[in-house]
């Protein structure tokens, strides 16, 4: 199976993400469930599975925001243990069976890192509680770099492997998949990029700004500040269209429709959780989603809202493994 077919496994799942609707019941039975008000958490630990400025410690930090503004936590504190592909938190948490005042941010990325590295713990430990959000991939170069498109920076690519150098996250990671799409799309092998893994977007950016690599690929909320102001070039975001507040020279969907692509994230619990708390969390997750502190963070980081919550997301989950599983088999890059 050639690299391409990600977008048809990986890349499609991801963009046609969507939860499944439901009416509104107008009972008097919901009504009154709807009344009761919600008892706010009392502490909450919610693990970054990666460094500080990274996807997903925005997420993390994003969610701890949000359920403090809707008063549905008391206390909320992020904690980051970056490594691995989120894996070295999922080593951690996951052992920690029924333990109450624990969330870890997950992720395609950690997902793919279960798979490419091996792992004996999975996020079949989990407890699934919510898919939070999608996130576009971008490509950027520092603002003095000379290439000006993407094609430019492939062109170079295919020149002289080395002489380019990506900064991205972790081997496996959503941006290592989407370098190699790139690569398979302008006819280099993917092998060949010269693709520099970090554990963190903030590692990502130093380097980058550092001359110290010629390129990074990250989610779009890990670049946008340094790209609105001059300080990295964007060549490209694997959107259908241009995102609002952030300049690109060009969209996947100017280069290929299949080079459109998203990221995904999403808060999960140690496994054998007491069902009434998992409920809970799950509700307090679900107005959390609803709140105007949740919109207005996901806006900022140009988040695209694809929550899904409880047995659905744990469902879709399965079937995304099921997806990230035969790609990255057929990448060369599972252990699994």
């Amino acid at each position: 199976m050639k690299i391409t077919r990600i977008t048809a496994v990986t890349a499609v799942a991801v963009l046609a993400l969507s939860a499944c609707g439901s009416g509104e019941d107008t009972s008097s039975s919901a009504k009154a469930g709807a009344d009761k008000k919600f008892q706010a958490l009392n502490r909450l630990e919610i693990i970054a599975p990666a460094a500080p400025g990274s996807g997903w410690d925005q997420a993390a930090r994003g969610t701890q925001e949000a359920l403090g503004s809707a008063n549905l936590v008391k206390a909320a504190e992020v904690k980051n243990v970056p490594g691995a592909s989120g894996t070295v938190a999922l080593a951690q948490i996951a052992p920690q069976k029924g333990k109450k005042d624990l969330w870890i941010t997950s992720g395609l990325a950690m997902m793919s890192g279960v798979i490419s590295n091996g792992t004996d713990v999975t996020l079949d430990d989990l407890t699934p509680l919510a898919r939070l959000m999608g996130e576009y991939e971008v490509i950027v170069t520092p603002a003095n770099s000379p290439y000006k498109s993407v094609e430019e920076l492939f062109t170079a690519i295919k020149k002289d492997p080395k002489s380019v150098a990506i900064a991205g996250g972790s081997a496996g990671s959503a941006d290592h998949i989407y370098i190699g799409l790139l690569a398979q799309h302008f006819g280099v092998k993917p092998a060949d990029v010269n693709y520099v893994p970090y554990s963190g977007g903030g590692e990502a950016t130093t380097a980058i700004l550092g001359g110290k690599v010629q390129a990074g690929v990250s989610g779009l909320s890990e670049f946008a500040a340094q790209i609105k102001d001059g300080k990295m070039k964007g060549l490209l975001v694997s959107s259908p269209k241009p995102v609002d507040g952030t300049p690109f020279a060009q969209t996947a969907a100017d280069v290929d429709k299949s080079l459109e692509f998203q990221n995904w994230r999403s808060m999960m619990a140690p496994g054998g959780l007491d069902d009434a708390l998992k409920t809970r969390y799950i509700e307090a997750l679900k107005k959390m989603h609803g709140s105007q502190g949740w919109k207005d963070i996901a806006a900022k980081n140009a988040w695209n809202d694809n929550f899904l919550a409880g047995d659905e997301f744990a469902t879709w989950l399965k079937e995304e493994n099921t997806r990230v599983t035969g790609v990255l088999g057929e990448l060369g890059l599972s252990k699994n």
